[in-house]
């Protein structure tokens, strides 16, 4: 150190050492200025303008028109292509040269017909290497080709980044240049910035700071920008700065490279698909530079979208797997919806992406990696665990508004008592840069302090994809072990969680759902996809049930394994967790929807063929019921004469000639209903003035109330707008009262009774219902249209209810969960709007009320109002989001006793998996083919198992909370039956136990079990 003394003022020192570096201020003489040397015009610039993402072969055999740089090109969504012809000096020997691109847009370069290197501003990727030390040997005279798509690496929102994309904005290349890159400075850069950030974070509070503060002055007074000969004694003083050693007990942090791509958000799925090129072909070029550097990369879809179009990069990234620096994490197809698939789609999501690694990659993912998602279900524990897999990482509840989550590294334990080891990284970030703040947050975060001393630094630029850049790692190995920051290894996820395992006695546990508190608005946005879901779920259900069976009666037929997956893999798709929750721009829900009307088109073309290889054909109305029980439906039915009719159907699994009796309803012009099980008065507007439970004589609408009274609110978030709905909404509730249409009646006698009326929300904005009662159902159906062409509003509809319970029950993913009715705590009241499935129920002792649903997910219930979340009216991302006509039915069950006791589980499956209508002979014969001895139990899933052909994977749960022995009794000619995991992977340990009766099954409260069924 120099021996003058020292000025005491420790802002001049910290800012002289910033100017320094700056790239605004005194680039004319710092250090920064010498970053680049000599500069070279390209030797020509052409480009060529498409409205589609073309090939690379398409592209280059187009026509280029000359181009200057500041020329504008667009519009969004386009993409232009640049042809660059370049001529490196011969007096650049020795040199290293970059070809230096600032455009708008995200681009890529390709080389030699590949595609090799991704560029962008604002992922700080601005320039290519041509050469690392310029030989005489080496090219000179090279063509490159420039691909730059119309859009940031946010998407193209108009004023705000959340906002609807702007369709018109235009683009530019602003600098397109060959320039000789000090790679001395550059170093020299690093190590200044990561000094100065050290003496930031480490404040004036530590001692460490201060010697930070001393090195980067004296680095300063050594330094002469214009004298390379200056560097290397001033990069010895940062050296031996970084050398001095930590203690043994000092924090160890995990880096991995990262890179989150949504699989689309504020773009659509298609420029996914390059985005993934571009920051996964700049990750290879790291790990050839980079031996130590490991990349974490989730989501087997998009592995096979890379697979598909850009090949040559899909065997690069094997090769780099094999080295064990490119790895494949989370085991699912997509990052999907934490919420709001259902149990099945969940086990299919890990399904279909554990086998894609380990058919493309020879893996089993042992991690679940899920980092941004708007809340976990306490059913993942199981699934994870039933898939191979026993670790957990995310970060997403360090957004919670109201509650800090009191952990970052914990057991998490799911419904049934599955537990995985879970981990936050301190923090809270899934993109960190490398920086000195992300390791000093890391440490100070940390929630776990003495129970857990390793956590995860995932950096590189996310969402939008880009990744790691050389720089985060040079600022990384800078401070691999320094005194006064935590240890830095590179690491992997299989090694982080080995560590955290190894010294795990002192974790705590969380037990049931991990509860986002932000973004429950996404429980209800985009109506449109909600109900593409379910109904697609239900569809590839009954597909598969029908087809399995279909393999069984006809051996002919042929299982549609590859048109199944195709179909199964495009709902998983549209599960990403922001195309499901609604959180996307138009031109994603667009394509959302078009994959559902695909997977309908396509499904039912295999359901009709399943459902004719099941019986033979005829005249006769029939009918498919893909559930495990007798049901007794009334359901419209065509005639010998091809005329509608109304049957009475009671069948299990089969295909049934339908019934028609008479039962008699009470119907009159003041709008009663009665079918011997429910008694309803319906009011003029539609609300109920009283549901009446005859056999418990209880009326279940509250004193002086109405049930089925639609509010409207307003909705206006602080900022997330297709993802917030805020307490404060409450405040404006305003019920909707203007009649249009009062109730009149549609039908009324024989097996249906239902009134029907029109209210008028706004001028803009209608809702049309019909009520309908059946004979010998235990609850009323609201079938509602609504006409909707609102702004920041938001509708529901509330049932209050003569019940009184501190709880709610709402059904999830295999089972159900209960949460408060009341606002005691903060963790309560931020749990204003909360999700469910298909079902809620409010029950206190003997007797309850539930709400049933065809395809919502929103739902509240405050003392003892049920209420369901119907449609929501959001500006961003999409200015259209669920404008138009919408249709849903809901229903309302009283009943006595538990909701268990009650069948409401039954019901909310009846409402929502339809009996499918088919023709068969008059003399065709039922046939059950499955039945389980306990309601407890629920036949979730029958289908064709992966590798086994004369093999069936059946799937169930126990749903009711229970430990339960239960008889699965099938008709099947089964030879044996095997349990095996979710991945249907069989246990040879412990054969099913098969009896004359049935198969002998075990179940725990909530337990999924599958099992393999040779036929």
């Amino acid at each position: 150190m120099s021996q003058q003394p020292v000025l005491k003022n420790r802002r001049t020192l910290l800012e002289r050492a910033e100017k320094f570096i700056s790239e605004i201020y005194f680039t004319d003489c710092n250090l920064r200025g010498r970053l680049y040397g000599d500069s070279c015009p390209l030797e020509s610039l052409a480009s060529f303008l498409s409205s589609k993402r073309i090939t690379f072969t398409e592209a280059s055999k187009q026509n280029f028109a000359p181009h200057k740089v500041g020329d504008t090109f667009g519009p969004t969504w386009w993409t232009c292509w640049f042809k660059v012809t370049l001529n490196i000096p011969d007096s650049w020997r020795g040199k290293e040269v970059h070809l230096l691109w600032e455009s708008d847009g995200e681009a890529m370069v390709w080389r030699d017909e590949q595609p090799v290197q991704g560029l962008t501003k604002e992922g700080e990727k601005t320039s290519y290497i041509l050469s690392d030390c310029l030989k005489d040997e080496e090219p000179h005279s090279i063509t490159l080709y420039v691909e730059v798509a119309c859009n940031g690496l946010f998407g193209a929102g108009e004023g705000s980044m959340i906002a609807a994309p702007d369709p018109n904005r235009m683009f530019s290349v602003q600098k397109a240049e060959l320039v000789v890159f000090n790679r001395e400075v550059r170093e020299l850069l690093t190590d200044f910035e990561m000094l100065i950030d050290i003496v930031k974070e480490l404040g004036e509070g530590e001692q460490r700071g201060y010697q930070a503060l001393f090195t980067v002055n004296e680095m300063v007074n050594l330094c002469d920008p214009c004298d390379p000969s200056s560097f290397s004694k001033v990069h010895s003083l940062a050296h031996n700065f970084f050398s001095q050693r930590n203690g043994e007990s000092q924090h160890n942090t995990h880096a991995m490279g990262h890179c989150h791509i949504d699989s689309a958000w504020l773009w659509p799925y298609e420029e996914t698909i390059r985005k993934c090129g571009r920051s996964w072909v700049t990750v290879i070029r790291l790990m050839e530079k980079n031996p130590e550097f490991v990349f974490t990369c989730s989501q087997a879809q998009q592995f096979q979208w890379v697979k598909s179009w850009y090949p040559g990069l899909f065997s690069q990234i094997q090769h780099y797997v094999k080295k064990g620096q490119f790895i494949p994490v989370g085991g699912a197809w997509v990052e999907m919806d934490g919420n709001l698939p259902s149990g099945e789609s969940m086990v299919r999501q890990f399904l279909e992406g554990q086998r894609f690694f380990n058919h493309e990659f020879g893996i089993h993912c042992k991690e679940f990696w899920l980092p941004d998602t708007f809340g976990y279900s306490a059913q993942l524990p199981q699934i994870m665990q039933g898939c191979g897999i026993s670790n957990f990482l995310t970060q997403k509840l360090s957004w919670n508004l109201v509650n800090t989550f009191p952990h970052n590294t914990f057991f998490w334990e799911g419904l049934d008592g599955s537990k995985v080891l879970t981990h936050f990284p301190p923090g809270n970030s899934y993109e960190m840069k490398g920086k000195v703040e992300d390791l000093v947050k890391t440490v100070k975060n940390n929630k776990d302090k003495g129970r857990a001393n390793h956590s995860a630094v995932l950096f590189g630029f996310g969402d939008g994809g880009g990744g790691p850049t050389q720089l985060m790692l040079d600022r990384l190995h800078r401070v691999r072990d320094t005194d006064g920051l935590p240890k830095v290894q590179m690491s992997s996820p299989d090694r982080l969680f080995s560590e955290l395992q190894a010294d795990s006695a002192l974790l705590c546990t969380w037990t049931g759902e991990l509860f986002l508190e932000l973004h429950n608005g996404t429980y209800t946005t985009q109506a449109q996809i909600k109900r593409g879901n379910r109904q697609c779920e239900t569809l590839l259900h009954d597909i598969e049930i029908a087809s399995s069976l279909a393999l069984c009666q006809d051996g002919t037929f042929q299982y549609p394994v590859e048109k199944l997956q195709e179909l199964w893999r495009l709902l998983l798709l549209n599960q990403f967790h922001d195309v499901i929750p609604g959180s996307c721009i138009e031109m994603v829900v667009e394509d959302a929807l078009r994959y559902y009307e695909d997977i309908r088109r396509d499904g039912s073309t295999l359901l009709h063929n399943a459902c004719g290889a099941l019986g033979s054909k005829g005249n006769s109305a029939g009918v498919f019921n893909s559930l495990p029980w007798e049901r007794h439906e009334v359901i419209q039915i065509q005639d010998g004469a091809g005329k509608p009719d109304l049957g009475m159907l009671i069948l299990i699994y089969t295909q049934m000639v339908a019934k028609h009796e008479e039962y008699s309803f009470v119907q009159d012009m003041s709008g009663h209903l009665l079918n011997g099980i429910l008694q309803t008065v319906i009011n003029k507007d539609g609300t109920l003035a009283s549901l009446y439970l005859i056999s418990a004589n209880r009326e279940a609408i509250y004193d002086s109330c109405y049930g089925n009274q639609f509010i409207m609110f307003d909705d206006v978030p602080l900022y997330w707008d297709a993802w917030d709905v805020m307490d404060y909404h409450l405040q404006t509730r305003k019920p909707v009262l203007e009649v249009v249409q009062p109730v009149r009646v549609v039908s009324s006698g024989g097996l249906r009774g239902s009134v029907s009326f029109t209210l008028r929300i706004s001028d803009k904005s209608t809702i049309t219902q019909e009520i309908v009662m059946d004979a010998m159902c235990p609850y009323i159906k609201f079938n509602t249209e609504v006409k909707w062409a609102e702004s920041h509003k938001f509708l529901k509809v509330e049932f209050p209810v003569r019940v009184h319970s501190p709880s709610a029950t709402y059904e999830i993913q295999f089972g159900h969960l209960q949460r408060p009715t009341h606002r005691n705590t903060s963790w309560d009241w931020a749990r204003f709007e909360v999700w469910g499935h298909k079902w809620a129920d409010l029950s206190e002792h003997n007797f309850g009320v539930a709400l049933l649903n065809d395809c919502k997910y929103g739902y509240s219930v405050h003392k003892n109002t049920m209420t369901l979340s119907l449609l929501r009216a959001t500006k961003a991302p999409d200015a259209n989001a669920d404008m138009g006509t919408h249709h849903f039915t809901y229903a309302v069950m009283p009943h006595t006793g538990s909701f268990q006791d009650a069948s409401v589980i039954q019901c909310a499956y009846n409402l929502n998996f339809p009996l499918r209508s088919i023709r068969c002979t008059p003399d065709t014969v039922p046939w059950n083919a499955f039945s389980i001895s306990s309601a407890a139990v629920i036949l979730e899933t029958i289908k064709r198992a992966e590798d086994r052909k004369g093999a069936l994977v059946v799937r169930l749960y126990e749903s009711h909370g229970s430990s339960v022995t239960a008889t699965l009794c099938t008709t099947l000619p089964v030879r044996e039956a095997w349990p095996c995991d979710l991945l249907e992977r069989q246990d040879p340990t412990q054969p099913a136990h098969i009896t004359s009766e049935g198969i002998i099954l075990n179940f725990n409260p909530f337990q999924i079990v599958s099992l393999l069924l040779i036929l």
